[in-house]
């Protein structure tokens, strides 16, 4: 068997081949790309044996993704992603100086897949299409949460010149809010609005109730108000519009991909058990699964997807000391997901709500009761996985009582 651990930068590979035995073969520094790929797979054929296949070849690389991880992977090498962490603690093994190079990471990989190759996870044997869906839905919900801190500035800039705005518009992510603002984003203009612009806009974003809101609406714009300077209210303004501009943007893009992520999710083979389960429609489905990937032999049984998750709590156990706290070293995208499903189950599932409200009960904080929640969701979800079953809430839920006497 060959050992290779390749540190990885933006234009090279630092390489080092080790034997069983952990004699240093070769080192190299391959450039990024097909050139560097090709001088691999060539110097790896420099010293395997006659009759190496090449899943006898072991990779430790510091990313489970990009292209020069799926060319190993296309070469049917066995590939472990290492956690950057995991390296620097096995560096310390041979030296507490402190000293960093990218030869010695590339050592310390190949001695970590040669040595603890079964304390390591192998990439994820994912499809294309869970990789793909896993891509669209991350980009969505990145440019949600960058549209979330777009609408703070917003909010922070109207604050200091246009505290109206902020009274006459409750959500300035809104389309009918944008369109507003974008054409008054001063109080003086704001005033100037008639009750047919406001309610022509408040009709395009399908409000309801339309005359009440156009309503008050301008009583807030016209009221008495506190101001700034004319210059310096000005630049508010200037600044105002280009983060309007900036957040009716990101708008179009969440709506578009919003659409991929359904199309992708609704191809995939496991769409339908993800839909099955309470509070998870395609969009939390596609984050979910996205996350967790597609590979059925990854997750040996539901503990092993509930640490994954990192809903499961974590045990710190030294002399009589003992103690049992949540993981805050975790995927936080999953654990975003999963606690939105939880919340959502709590009007979806009986089941659901009833374990809520009994660790409410006991004293449960709501977000670690909402945790706990979704660690019992993710062992349902990984049966119905495993059995190829839609989610039941009889069976989910049977072994507690308490679930049986709702309505």
């Amino acid at each position: 068997m060959l050992f290779v651990g390749d540190d990885w930068a933006e234009d090279h590979h630092d390489i080092e081949l080790q034997d069983e035995q952990g004699q240093v073969l070769a080192r190299a520094r391959l450039p990024e790309g097909i050139a560097g790929i090709t001088r691999l797979h060539a110097l790896i054929g420099q010293f395997a044996g006659p009759d190496t296949g090449p899943d006898e070849v072991v990779v430790g690389i510091e990313t489970d993704r990009g292209l020069q991880l799926t060319a190993l992977r296309a070469a049917g090498y066995a590939v472990y992603a290492i956690n950057p962490r995991q390296v620097a603690r096995y560096r310390e093994r041979h030296g507490t100086s402190g000293a960093k190079s990218d030869k010695a990471d590339s050592h310390a990989m190949a001695g970590m897949v040669r040595v603890d190759a079964r304390q390591l996870r192998p990439v994820a044997g994912d499809s294309a299409g869970a990789e793909a869906l896993k891509v669209a839905a991350r980009t969505r919900q990145t440019l949600i949460w960058e549209r979330t801190r777009q609408v703070q500035r917003l909010r922070h800039q109207l604050r200091e010149y246009f505290p109206a705005a902020l009274e006459a518009f409750e959500d300035l992510a809104a389309g009918d809010t944008l369109e507003l603002l974008g054409k008054a984003p001063d109080p003086a203009r704001a005033a100037r609005l008639t009750r047919a612009q406001v309610s022509a806009a408040l009709k395009r974003a399908r409000r309801r109730n339309i005359p009440d809101r156009a309503t008050a609406i301008l009583a807030a714009l016209r009221g008495g108000q506190l101001g700034q300077p004319p210059a310096l209210t000005a630049a508010y303004a200037a600044t105002a519009r280009a983060l309007i501009a900036v957040i009716a943007t990101l708008n179009e893009q969440v709506k578009g991909l919003q659409g991929q992520v359904e199309e992708n999710f609704g191809r995939h083979p496991d769409a339908e058990i993800y839909r099955s389960q309470p509070g998870m429609g395609a969009i939390l489905g596609a984050r979910v699964l996205g996350e967790f990937g597609d590979d059925p032999h990854r997750y040996a049984d539901g503990k092993c997807r509930r640490n994954y998750a990192g809903t499961s709590p974590l045990t710190r156990a030294s002399g009589k000391k003992k103690v049992v706290a949540a993981r805050f070293i975790h995927n936080d995208r999953l654990v975003d997901a999963l606690n939105a499903q939880a919340f959502a189950s709590l009007n979806a599932s009986p089941g659901a709500r009833a374990l809520y409200d009994e660790l409410r009960a006991r004293g449960t904080e709501h977000n670690d009761a909402l945790r706990r929640l979704a660690n019992r969701l993710v062992g349902i979800l990984h049966g119905c996985l495993k059995t190829r079953t839609l989610y039941n809430e009889e069976t989910a839920w049977s072994h507690r009582q308490t679930s049986l006497d709702l309505p």
